[in-house]
């Protein structure tokens, strides 16, 4: 059988392609992700049989140690043999920037050049997405010679910290699962695990010193049931836990290791600490005994800043610093309320004797003590962006989580900061509006939106630039229990990550993403042969109204722009989508993908419910939080409802601390009876109605009149409406004052209240 033929029948590896005169394809990243910084097609094809020998030079052994065995158990076995007889070479080439490759392929050669260990192992995942998706499966059938075009690709990161977090203290995770979490990132070319190991629910790795960790702080009575917002909360009443032990984690990390990955552990001091303090009641401020929190949240009882507690906590990282040779230790720093330390004797004299400002000066002596003795031990700490709160800690890099101000500030004082804000990184996060979605925290965070992120704030000069290492995706496990759910929210979202960290932010969103959705599609088919639970919305449908003039229209988009759309209105028949449709009363949409004349993927629905306002054009004097504004402004007024049961879709709109004037001005003057806003209110998550909203309107003849409302907070989702008489308007004015500072006791102490707001309807 000729190349040429072999080419076009093998499966699952290469996506089309066009030869052109000058070597050149159109769409040449379309097989890797993530993309490479180049990549052409040359004359030629390299036919891969049973005969394929290896050869690596010393820079090589890392990825020679992944490729046999990967080869073999796909019933692929190659051997090693010397460089002149080899047909897949590994060699070092100086020139070649660190983590970077080349890999060259051509009729008689598979060659691979790197500087580095770390470039000939992305090399060799360069090249494993060029093989048969069915080189992922343990397989015992003979192998059938296939064929890889002749190319070349030259390529490197844009970040030296490509990062995936994974939580196994709110849900255990074993270590086989940790390992196959690990396995992706490695495909991906990510090299930092952060493995988050302490917390109020649970505390998961051994430390001999304090066998009570084990013992106790490893298990919790209870876990709660559905969401924490729900009312009354439930408990599933079964004893809850797990650790591992140090073989296991040298095992997780010499893994890892392997992956050319390595592994950050995260410590949580001082707060999420009330597994360990229930464990040993002396490390908190009342010395009073208290359970293993059973609920998720954020919780009073942190370390208390006494010379007892910080010889446990360098105890525990004498025990902890063997087990990780990475540079980093993780201290978390976050969510540390200071109830106790207010009230507390200890920590009010500490707060005179070190001259310091607060508690939250006492915050920052905290973290200065402990990343004084990981450098001692030659360790360097990162914290959560709450480490800038008293002064940030002389050597500390920060990881930016409430957003990027925290990575401007620290970045500005010359520290170095990884980004991995909620509003691109956290993919415990709802990933699609969909009623079906399963169970998450809140947010709203589709692939999408993860692809569009850049690790560099527009804000952020050129100099601070220079301290941003790069960026993580986040995966907290509260409401994620199982590995299957578990790869499910964690897949494609990564892959969308893993390509903003190694080929940097996108500078054509619509261009690139189309693409990488292309590549995506290519990729998910590895995934399958894996066994991996990924979400699949590549055949979903996202619908928006249009305004234009006085007029409304809906628009339809497939994911994948290549795809049919079939739609109906109100029930009737099915007709093809070509472009927006006109919507002038109360209207149901259903639509679907269609292929071949058959409906593939979920049914997207919307119903949209015109009312005066929608004519309207509308302001607001404060910008929508990134991670709550996906409908912009327009979705407070264009007759789509969001979900009643979550705040996190594309229709809610949220506001962190802000107060609110929204301004509507019509076309043309209007005569209005009632205005109908709605607010989500969930203590829970920091979601507070407002305790009033005030309506202004201007009226023909120049007359404000106003009316007023005070929020009962009692339910999740709180309608306000406002009788109007019927007066005529040429402009209204709704002011929405945020609730203010959450008391203490509740979840959030301290901090603003967030407002979440959804349609304004005018009658």
């Amino acid at each position: 059988m000729n190349k040429l033929l072999l080419l076009f029948i093998s499966i699952g590896f290469l996506c089309s392609f066009q030869s052109e005169s000058n070597s050149q394809i159109v769409n040449p990243q379309a097989h890797i992700i993530p993309k490479p910084d180049s990549i052409a097609l040359l004359e030629g094809s390299f036919t891969w049989d049973t005969s394929e020998t290896l050869y690596a030079d010393s820079i090589g052994l890392l990825a020679q140690e992944f490729l046999i065995p990967y080869l073999a158990k796909a019933n692929m076995e190659i051997e090693v043999s010397e460089k002149q007889n080899a047909t897949i070479q590994i060699l070092y080439k100086e020139q070649i920037p660190s983590e970077g490759y080349v890999l060259e392929i051509n009729q008689e050669l598979i060659l691979i050049q790197a500087s580095d260990a770390a470039g000939a192992f992305y090399g060799v995942q360069s090249l494993r997405q060029l093989l048969p998706v069915t080189a992922e499966r343990i397989s015992s059938l003979t192998l059938t010679p296939f064929t890889i075009p002749s190319l070349r690709i030259t390529d490197a990161p844009k970040f030296e910290y490509r990062g995936m977090h994974l939580d196994v203290a709110r849900h255990f995770f074993d270590v086989a699962a940790v390992k196959s979490y690990i396995d992706i990132l490695a495909m991906l070319k990510m090299n930092r695990f952060h493995w988050h190991l302490t917390e109020d629910q649970g505390w998961r790795i051994e430390i001999k010193k304090y066998p009570k960790l084990q013992t106790h702080a490893a298990y919790r009575d209870q876990t709660l049931v559905g969401h924490y917002s729900d009312t009354p909360q439930i408990f599933d009443g079964k004893k809850y836990g797990g650790y591992y032990t140090q073989e296991e984690i040298k095992e997780v990390v010499a893994y890892a290791a392997s992956l050319n990955i390595t592994v950050v552990p995260e410590i949580e001091m001082p707060g999420h600490a009330q597994a360990a303090i229930s464990a040993y009641p002396n490390l908190g401020c009342t010395g009073q005994p208290i359970k293993v929190a059973q609920k998720w949240g954020v919780f009073e009882d942190i370390y208390c800043p006494k010379p007892e507690t910080f010889q446990f906590l360098k105890d525990v990282l004498d025990e902890v610093i063997p087990l990780f040779p990475g540079e980093y230790i993780h201290i978390g720093g976050d969510e540390a309320p200071k109830t106790r330390w207010n009230s507390c004797d200890h920590c009010q004299k500490l707060i005179a004797q070190e001259n310091l400002e607060d508690a939250h000066g006492l915050q920052s002596y905290f973290i200065s003590q402990i990343e004084e003795y990981l450098n001692s031990k030659g360790k360097q700490i990162i914290g959560w962006d709450e480490i800038l709160e008293g002064g940030l800690a002389p050597n500390a890099t920060v990881m930016s989580w409430r957003g990027t101000a925290g990575a401007v500030q620290a970045a500005k004082e010359g520290h170095n900061v990884i980004l991995t804000p909620t509003s691109h990184a956290y993919f415990d996060y709802y990933q699609d509006t969909s009623p079906d979605e399963p169970l998450a925290i809140g947010g709203f965070l589709p692939l999408k939106k993860v692809y569009s992120f850049s690790p560099f704030p527009p804000e952020m000069d050129d100099e601070s630039k220079k301290y941003v290492l790069g960026a993580q995706g986040n995966i907290w496990t509260e409401y994620i229990p199982t590995q299957e759910k578990l790869q499910y929210m964690a897949y494609p979202r990564t892959m969308a990550m893993s390509e903003v960290v190694w080929s940097g932010p996108t500078e054509d969103l619509d261009v690139d993403y189309s693409d990488f959705l292309t590549r995506l599609d290519l990729l998910l088919k590895r995934l399958d042969v894996m066994g991996v639970n990924y979400a699949n919305h590549l055949n979903n449908l996202e619908g928006k109204v249009v305004k234009q003039n006085d007029s409304l229209f809906y628009s339809l988009r497939a994911t994948l722009d290549s795809k049919k759309i079939g739609y109906r209105l109100n029930g009737g028949p099915q007709t093809n989508y070509s472009a927006p449709f006109y919507i002038d009363s109360p209207t149901t949409i259903a639509a679907n993908v269609i292929q071949a004349d058959s409906i593939i993927g979920p049914t997207f629905t919307s119903r949209i419910v015109p009312h005066k306002g929608t004519k309207a054009q509308i302001t607001v004097d404060k910008t929508p939080h990134p991670s709550y504004s996906t409908g912009g402004i327009n979705a407070l007024n264009d007759g789509v409802n969001g979900s009643d049961n979550r705040y996190g879709d594309d229709q809610w709109l949220g506001f962190w601390g802000d107060d609110l004037e929204i301004i509507l001005r019509f076309n043309k003057p209007t005569k209005v009876d009632s205005i109908s806003m709605q607010f989500y209110h969930a203590p829970g998550q920091w979601i507070y109605s407002p305790q009033e909203v005030q309506i202004g309107g201007v009226s023909v003849d120049g007359y404000l009149s106003t009316a007023g409302f005070t929020s009962a907070k009692t339910k999740t989702l709180n309608t306000v409406t406002l009788i109007m008489n019927n007066k005529v308007y040429s402009e209204l004015r709704i002011r929405v004052p945020n609730y203010g500072v959450i008391q203490e006791g509740a979840q959030g102490a301290g901090n603003k209240a967030w407002t979440f707001i959804d349609e304004i309807i005018i009658d």
